[in-house]
Protein backbone atom coordinates (compact mmCIF):
# COMPACT_ATOMS: atom_id res chain seq x y z
CA UNK A 1 0.00 0.00 0.00
CA UNK A 2 1.41 3.28 -1.07
CA UNK A 3 0.20 6.55 0.44
CA UNK A 4 1.13 9.90 -1.07
CA UNK A 5 -0.15 13.03 0.64
CA UNK A 6 -0.80 16.24 -1.25
CA UNK A 7 -2.00 19.49 0.21
CA UNK A 8 -4.30 21.84 -1.63
CA UNK A 9 -5.29 24.82 0.50
CA UNK A 10 -6.93 23.41 3.62
CA UNK A 11 -7.48 20.00 1.99
CA UNK A 12 -5.39 16.89 2.31
CA UNK A 13 -5.53 14.62 -0.71
CA UNK A 14 -4.37 11.12 0.17
CA UNK A 15 -3.54 9.10 -2.93
CA UNK A 16 -3.74 5.41 -2.03
CA UNK A 17 -2.31 2.65 -4.21
CA UNK A 18 -2.47 -1.13 -3.96
CA UNK A 19 -4.68 -3.19 -1.68
CA UNK A 20 -6.49 -1.67 1.29
CA UNK A 21 -6.78 -4.65 3.59
CA UNK A 22 -5.91 -6.00 7.02
CA UNK A 23 -2.20 -6.05 6.16
CA UNK A 24 -1.97 -2.50 4.79
CA UNK A 25 -4.51 -0.47 6.76
CA UNK A 26 -2.26 0.11 9.82
CA UNK A 27 0.38 1.89 7.73
CA UNK A 28 -2.16 3.97 5.84
CA UNK A 29 -3.89 4.89 9.12
CA UNK A 30 -0.61 5.97 10.75
CA UNK A 31 0.37 8.16 7.81
CA UNK A 32 -3.01 9.85 7.64
CA UNK A 33 -3.33 10.36 11.38
CA UNK A 34 0.02 12.15 11.41
CA UNK A 35 -1.16 14.48 8.64
CA UNK A 36 -4.62 15.13 10.07
CA UNK A 37 -3.28 16.63 13.31
CA UNK A 38 -1.71 19.53 11.43
CA UNK A 39 -3.55 22.79 12.13
CA UNK A 40 -5.91 24.16 9.51
CA UNK A 41 -7.01 20.90 7.91
CA UNK A 42 -10.64 21.38 6.86
CA UNK A 43 -11.13 18.51 4.44
CA UNK A 44 -9.81 15.11 3.47
CA UNK A 45 -10.06 13.48 0.08
CA UNK A 46 -9.13 9.83 -0.26
CA UNK A 47 -8.15 9.15 -3.86
CA UNK A 48 -8.82 5.45 -4.40
CA UNK A 49 -8.00 5.45 -8.12
CA UNK A 50 -5.02 3.16 -7.50
CA UNK A 51 -6.73 0.84 -5.01
CA UNK A 52 -7.25 -2.57 -6.59
CA UNK A 53 -8.87 -4.34 -3.63
CA UNK A 54 -10.56 -3.40 -0.37
CA UNK A 55 -11.84 -5.64 2.41
CA UNK A 56 -13.71 -4.91 5.64
CA UNK A 57 -10.53 -3.48 7.19
CA UNK A 58 -10.46 -0.94 4.38
CA UNK A 59 -14.10 -0.06 5.07
CA UNK A 60 -13.22 0.40 8.74
CA UNK A 61 -10.33 2.63 7.74
CA UNK A 62 -12.64 4.84 5.66
CA UNK A 63 -15.21 5.01 8.44
CA UNK A 64 -12.55 5.92 10.99
CA UNK A 65 -11.29 8.81 8.87
CA UNK A 66 -14.89 9.92 8.26
CA UNK A 67 -15.58 9.86 12.01
CA UNK A 68 -12.43 11.89 12.68
CA UNK A 69 -13.55 14.49 10.14
CA UNK A 70 -17.03 14.72 11.65
CA UNK A 71 -15.63 15.08 15.19
CA UNK A 72 -13.17 17.77 14.11
CA UNK A 73 -15.37 19.94 11.92
CA UNK A 74 -13.83 18.74 8.67
CA UNK A 75 -15.43 17.13 5.63
CA UNK A 76 -14.37 14.06 3.70
CA UNK A 77 -14.92 12.63 0.24
CA UNK A 78 -13.77 9.53 -1.60
CA UNK A 79 -12.69 9.85 -5.22
CA UNK A 80 -11.88 7.58 -8.14
CA UNK A 81 -12.95 4.20 -6.79
CA UNK A 82 -12.66 1.47 -9.42
CA UNK A 83 -15.75 -0.61 -10.20
CA UNK A 84 -14.88 -3.42 -7.76
CA UNK A 85 -14.04 -1.04 -4.90
CA UNK A 86 -17.07 1.15 -5.65
CA UNK A 87 -19.26 -1.96 -5.44
CA UNK A 88 -17.90 -2.68 -1.95
CA UNK A 89 -18.65 0.93 -0.96
CA UNK A 90 -22.19 0.64 -2.31
CA UNK A 91 -22.92 -2.74 -0.69
CA UNK A 92 -21.66 -1.48 2.67
CA UNK A 93 -23.82 1.64 2.51
CA UNK A 94 -20.89 4.05 2.72
CA UNK A 95 -22.02 5.86 -0.43
CA UNK A 96 -25.09 6.96 1.53
CA UNK A 97 -23.13 8.68 4.29
CA UNK A 98 -20.07 10.11 2.54
CA UNK A 99 -19.56 11.73 -0.85
CA UNK A 100 -18.10 9.38 -3.45
CA UNK A 101 -17.04 11.08 -6.67
CA UNK A 102 -15.48 9.96 -9.94
CA UNK A 103 -12.50 12.34 -9.78
CA UNK A 104 -10.42 14.28 -7.28
CA UNK A 105 -11.52 17.50 -8.98
CA UNK A 106 -15.16 16.68 -8.31
CA UNK A 107 -14.31 15.78 -4.72
CA UNK A 108 -12.50 19.09 -4.19
CA UNK A 109 -15.53 20.96 -5.51
CA UNK A 110 -17.84 18.93 -3.28
CA UNK A 111 -15.88 19.43 -0.07
CA UNK A 112 -15.46 23.10 -0.93
CA UNK A 113 -19.24 23.49 -0.96
CA UNK A 114 -19.73 21.48 2.24
CA UNK A 115 -17.09 23.19 4.40
CA UNK A 116 -18.57 26.68 4.01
Amino acid sequence: MGVVLRYEGTSIIAVLEGELDVATVPRARAELEAALVKPGVRSLILDLTGVSFMDSSGLGFLLGRYRWCMENGAVMAVAGARAQVRRVLELSGLTKIMPVTATVGEALARVGREKR
